[in-house]
């Protein structure tokens, strides 16, 4: 073992006498020294770039003496920069509150129960207003030579902005409407409510609306329509609504009030120029509405068929179709509306569509359902008509007698006539 030892002890001996020998050229050699010296002058160079960097920020900082000098300056800055930021501020803090009014709106209004029918439906437009002020100025004219009756919208007095942020761009939208007393047609929506008086029916004749004018102490619209009718008899079952709008950008058209003129009371055999005050909106019975609701609770699911709608219209277009958006809120959540398909429109038009929401993952404490119906035309490009508007739901201290139904009859559909108003 001693010989094997020997010979690699003393190759290691002589590689110590002699210092260590590497297998490389002079070339190679020379070239890992100068990496080595430019990598040394990259981090060199790096050290310096970042102590320049930290120097030139510490000198930016100014110390609180200079801080203070500048807030004094900037309190000595021109009377014109101040009117830009004064400008700049109001009109931030005017968008505020008109997004501050729009929430107050939506919160007030986001739930209308409809026990009692058509008087508590009177909710659904979200925008009307609690205080009416101000004089409509109108004329009413008709002409037995020709058959016709004619309305000039004359001014608008006295009518006092609720809100300085709103728009006041006010027009004013008539409705020729055939009044039916007695409902007839509406038996189901007698019985199911089981009101005493039976509720007058309506049916839209002729609708217009007036040039929009920008709000004043005063406006003045000087708009004229007319509608031929087929006799003068026609005038007794006639009433004539106006309702006064406010276009309002951050929401829907805001309702300020409204007028209604029996025409059977008039003597329109002269032009009477008339003056009336404003009053609380009010809806019309246009028709009713049979829905279908079903909740299964498992699956926090609720099915709302629309089963049949009857309206009263006295014409009725070869190519009118319906068709209905049902809107579903719940917990201050408003979920994804639905369409039902176009049907074309009768006396009594058959749907018998069943339409699916899912509810959030809580317990249901508020719910709205609200139905509209509209009228469009098969046949030819027109804008879509509301022919009216029902809802259904509870509130935390009130529900609807449909809903109520509707939960004591769980996974059973429970179907019940709604009026429907406009």
């Amino acid at each position: 073992m001693v010989m094997l030892l020997c010979p690699p002890l003393c190759v290691m001996l002589a590689s110590a006498e002699g210092g260590v020998q590497m297998p490389f050229s002079d070339s190679i050699k020379y070239s890992i020294l100068g990496v080595s010296i430019a990598l040394l002058l990259v981090a060199l160079a790096i050290l310096a770039w970042q102590a320049f960097r930290y120097y030139r920020q510490t000198c930016a900082a100014p110390p609180e003496d200079a801080v203070d000098s500048d807030l004094l300056h900037q309190d000595h800055s021109s009377s014109k920069d101040r009117r830009r930021a004064g400008s700049s501020f109001n009109k931030v803090d005017e968008v505020s509150k008109k997004v501050a009014k729009l929430g107050r709106r939506l919160s007030q209004a986001s739930f209308c129960s409809s026990v009692s029918g058509a008087a508590d439906l009177d909710c659904m437009e979200l925008t009307s207003i609690a205080k009416v002020d101000g004089t409509l100025h109108f004329n009413v004219h008709y002409d037995p030579l020709q058959c016709c009756l004619k309305v000039s919208v004359l001014e608008l007095e006295g009518l006092h902005e609720v809100d300085q942020n709103l728009g006041q761009k006010i027009f004013v939208k008539l409705k020729l409407l055939w009044v039916r007393a007695g409902g007839a047609g509406l038996e189901h929506y007698v019985n199911e409510e089981g009101g005493g008086a039976a509720p007058v029916l309506c049916s839209v004749l002729r609708e217009w609306r007036t040039r929009i004018v920008t709000s004043s102490s005063s406006c003045v619209f000087g708009d004229q329509f007319s509608c031929f009718l087929q006799d003068e008899k026609e005038l007794h079952h006639l009433t004539l609504r106006m309702e006064v709008k406010d276009i309002n950008a951050l929401s829907r058209n805001t309702v300020l009030g409204q007028v209604r003129l029996p025409l059977e009371q008039l003597n329109l055999s002269t032009h009477l120029e008339l003056q009336k005050e404003l009053l609380m909106p009010q809806k019309d019975l246009v028709g009713e509405v049979l829905l279908s609701l079903k909740f299964m609770p498992t699956s926090q699911r609720l099915e709302v068929g629309l089963l049949k709608v009857r309206t009263s219209s006295t014409e009725i277009c070869s190519d009118a179709v319906l068709y209905a958006r049902i809107t579903v809120q719940c917990n201050q959540l408003k979920l994804r509306y639905q369409k039902t398909p176009a049907v074309e429109r009768s006396m009594v038009t058959v749907f018998n569509d069943v339409r699916v929401f899912f509810f959030p993952e809580c317990p249901v404490e508020q719910c709205r359902i609200l139905v509209s119906v509209y009228e469009i035309h098969a046949t030819r490009k027109s804008n879509k008509h509301l022919v009216g508007q029902t809802t259904v739901g509870k509130d935390q201290s009130l529900e609807d007698v449909h809903w109520r139904l509707m939960m004591r009859s769980v996974r059973q559909p429970v179907a019940r006539w709604h009026g429907l108003l406009i």
